[in-house]
């Protein structure tokens, strides 16, 4: 099992480790678009221009479980696969992905029971990066740690279903992949929106 693997599960075990079943589970998916800023990952200098190998934008399939032990607060964790294009210094675009582990601390603003219910989100991550035109099982990866935050709303449209909105952001370092000489700096800016369905007992 890869380190990321053991972490993803570590955060489950913490999220849902002596909760009570009386508590509100939810066990959701979504999916959405992926909006990359800060995200060129190295620089060529030719002498006449600068060439920029950079991660696009794309779109990323969510996973996510929360229980609410609170009336205005839960915690979630999930894994999102995340679907990226690398521009190699504009001379062809490569397939890449990262798999990202999350847990996050949710405030609402409405108690529990409420039908809608608006929440703020925060907390830690990491991005797995297999090397360009490679899967996460060739072990051709780098895995980097983060924060992530943002905001949502959830809406139960039964009792036993709710839709979901969220808008968050994942920094993290960048990946390296050996690009080239010019080292990428910063932290890399990954912007989701999405919308999903989740079913709560």
């Amino acid at each position: 099992m890869t380190s990321a693997k053991q972490l993803l599960m570590l955060f489950l075990v913490l999220a849902f480790a002596g909760m009570a079943s009386a508590q509100i589970l939810e066990f959701g998916v979504g999916g959405g678009v992926s909006r990359l800023t800060n995200n060129t990952l190295g620089t060529v200098d030719t002498g006449q221009t600068t060439l920029k190998a950079s991660l696009m934008n794309g779109w990323r399939l969510n996973f996510r479980m929360g229980i609410n032990p609170y009336s205005h607060f839960g915690y979630e964790a999930g894994y999102s696969y995340v679907r990226t294009n690398l521009d190699y210094f504009g001379q062809q675009e490569v397939k890449a992905a990262a798999h990202q582990g999350t847990f996050a601390l949710l405030g609402y603003l409405t108690p529990e029971g409420t039908r809608i219910r608006p929440f703020f989100a925060g907390g830690a991550q990491f991005s797995t990066f297999p090397y360009p035109g490679y899967s996460v099982s060739q072990g051709a990866n780098e895995t980097k740690f983060g924060i992530n935050y943002g905001t949502g709303v959830k809406a139960k449209v039964t009792d036993k279903w709710l839709i979901r909105l969220d808008f968050r952001q994942y920094l993290s370092p960048k990946p390296d992949f050996g690009l080239a000489p010019q080292k990428p700096e910063g932290w890399l800016r990954m912007n989701e929106i999405s919308m999903g369905v989740a079913f709560y007992m």
